[in-house]
């Protein structure tokens, strides 16, 4: 059997330099006497022709059981090969670590050797430090860090741990695939029964993953709600997929909590391992990201390159637009809304540009979805609101009065879940002294559906400011013919896709038609976009549409030139 530790052999003071052990007196007697004193424990080992044995050892070494009849199976015998090459070489001193038993009860030590004189004499000092008690602490410590207190599985740093194991071995990294399982709607769990319900309901989930995982497949809880799995592919990439479809089956049976049926549903991404890859990080946030698009189409997606340097360009975008907004760079510009019984200038569309620094100019088509998706559409709507009233009173100020037009400004659904948009209107239009008239407020079908009172409420309330309310895309989206009725809207705007190419096309004019009597019939105005000749813009007219915009009358223009069509308008 492996000797067992013992606490004499536990101490704090470090081996003794090398210049103070050469200056130990060569008689083994008093060598024996001196060793025995020592602070440390320690002893003299011996180079022969039966190997190393021990010639005088320390009374730690001992009681241990190091005595001098020690032979085979000791730590003698196993650190035999550093003591020899110590011995027949020529150093003073040398340190190693020694582990020591079996992996039930195995010891861990610091060893120095150290020579007593500088003679040929074939024989050194061994001193041993024991350090199991602190590196089993250390151990415990770190398995606590890397484990989820919750589940007992391996938390996000233990995870990733595993993952670069894997990542040191090249050839083996294609055969690994990483899983993220992201529970939908668990907050919800949390708000209605309580966090220790939350808990059990972990618990109960990491149980039935595992139980759909393999042997050698690896579990872990990544996050609040979202699992990790790390997949060993046996027959290509169809495992993981296999895999994702049993997760789904697992957790398709009710929850039972208290007195409730829960049904958990989750979304899941893979991305899988890569010899080009060498940060496991990086493989854990390709399934994050695949998740995200799972959320979006309900089905399990596997990372993909171009999806994610996509993301990763809206997110150089979305930095770039902040810094735009903070500084000023961007700017609006104005489409003329012309009569089209008349012909005259009636108002214009104000619409969001930026060009950056370097001269880029970006579509709107662009930048505006990355605004609503990283709440900038926010600042963004502000400063719209803010610059059209300036550049309207400018123009008033410039003709000596009322210059004869509105403007439009357009409002995101995001913005009007987020920001309180009447008060940002009101002082707005108390800040340049306009009227209410002066502007006209447009929203899409896509805000309705959101959240329907409260938009009916804020409409209300833009209404009671005396502001034109339109209703921008109609015909594109969710279209409430009840909510339409109830609510506040003076202009329906018939889309694009339905005006062009609109003469050639019996179905567009037939639905122009049924837009423009529904619009009759709720006491509405209504405007085209989109129009580009005088023949379309000749027809709508005669079919009772009441504004138009488009091309035919101008793309949209600096707020400059905008001036200068509204000054040869009103001569």
């Amino acid at each position: 059997m492996a000797p067992k530790s013992n606490p004499v052999l536990t101490h704090a003071t470090p081996p003794m330099p090398s210049a103070a052990l050469e200056a130990y007196p060569t008689s083994v007697a008093m060598a024996a006497r001196m060793i025995d004193l020592l602070p440390i424990p320690a002893a003299m080992v011996a180079l022969g022709d039966s190997g190393v044995t021990v010639q005088i050892a320390n009374r730690a070494y001992e009681i241990a059981g190091l005595g001098m009849n020690d032979r085979r199976r000791s730590l003698i015998a196993q650190i035999e090969p550093q003591i020899v090459a110590f011995i027949e070489g020529d150093t003073l001193r040398t340190e190693f670590s020694v582990e020591f038993g079996d992996k039930v009860d195995c010891h861990y030590y610091q060893a120095t050797l150290a020579r007593l004189e500088r003679n040929p004499l074939q024989r050194c000092m061994l001193a041993l430090v024991d350090q199991t008690a602190e590196l089993r602490t250390e151990h415990n410590l770190r398995r606590e860090m890397l484990t989820d207190s919750l589940t007992g599985l391996p938390n996000r740093a233990g995870f990733s741990d595993r993952l670069e194991m894997l990542l040191e071995e090249p050839t083996e990294r294609a055969n690994y695939a990483v899983l993220v399982i992201d529970l939908d709607r668990f907050s919800r769990v949390n708000a209605c029964l309580g966090s220790m319900a939350g808990d059990e309901l972990l618990i109960t989930v990491a149980r039935r993953l595992k139980g759909a995982l393999r042997a050698q497949d690896v579990l872990a809880r990544t996050g609040g709600d979202e699992f990790g799995i790390l997949l060993t592919l046996e027959d290509g990439v169809g495992d993981a997929e296999r895999v994702a479809r049993r997760i789904q089956g697992a957790l398709s049976t009710p929850f039972r909590l208290s007195d409730f049926e829960i049904r958990v549903a989750c979304s899941i991404g893979i991305s899988f391992g890569a010899a080009a890859i060498e940060d496991g990080e990086e493989l854990i946030r390709h399934a994050q990201f695949a998740v995200k698009r799972s959320k979006a189409t309900g089905k399990t997606e596997a990372y993909q390159t171009q999806a994610f340097d996509i993301a990763r360009e809206q997110f150089g975008m979305e930095t770039a637009l902040r810094r735009a907004i903070e500084r000023g760079q961007m700017r609006l510009t104005y489409q003329p809304i012309r009569d089209l019984s008349t012909g005259q200038l009636v108002a214009f569309e104000s619409l969001a540009r930026w060009r950056d620094e370097n001269g880029v100019e970006y579509s709107p088509n662009d930048f505006i979805p990355v605004a609503e998706e990283s709440g900038l559409i926010v600042p963004l709507g502000r400063w719209a609101i803010q610059e059209a009233a300036a550049t309207l009173a400018q123009w008033d100020a410039r003709c000596g009065g009322h210059c004869g037009v509105r403007l439009a400004v357009n409002l995101s659904a995001i913005q009007l879940q987020r920001d309180t948009i009447a008060p940002v209107v009101e002082a707005a239009l108390s800040a340049y002294g306009l009227e209410g008239s002066r502007f006209t407020l447009e929203l899409t079908e896509s805000a309705l559906v959101t959240d329907p009172d409260r938009i009916a409420g804020i409409m209300h309330a833009l209404k009671r400011l005396g502001t034109t309310i339109a209703m921008d895309d109609f015909g594109t989206g969710y279209s409430n013919l009840a909510y339409l009725q109830k609510l506040p809207i003076d202009i329906l705007k018939i889309d694009r896709s339905f005006v062009s190419g609109m003469l050639a096309d019996r179905d567009k004019i037939a639905i122009v038609r049924a837009v423009l009597s529904l619009a009759q019939a709720l006491g509405m105005k209504t405007t085209a976009e989109g129009i580009e000749t005088n023949e379309l813009a000749q027809t709508l007219a005669a079919l009772g549409c009441t504004y138009g915009q488009g091309y035919l009358y101008a793309r949209p223009l600096e707020a400059e030139a905008a001036y200068a069509m509204l000054v040869e308008d009103r001569h």
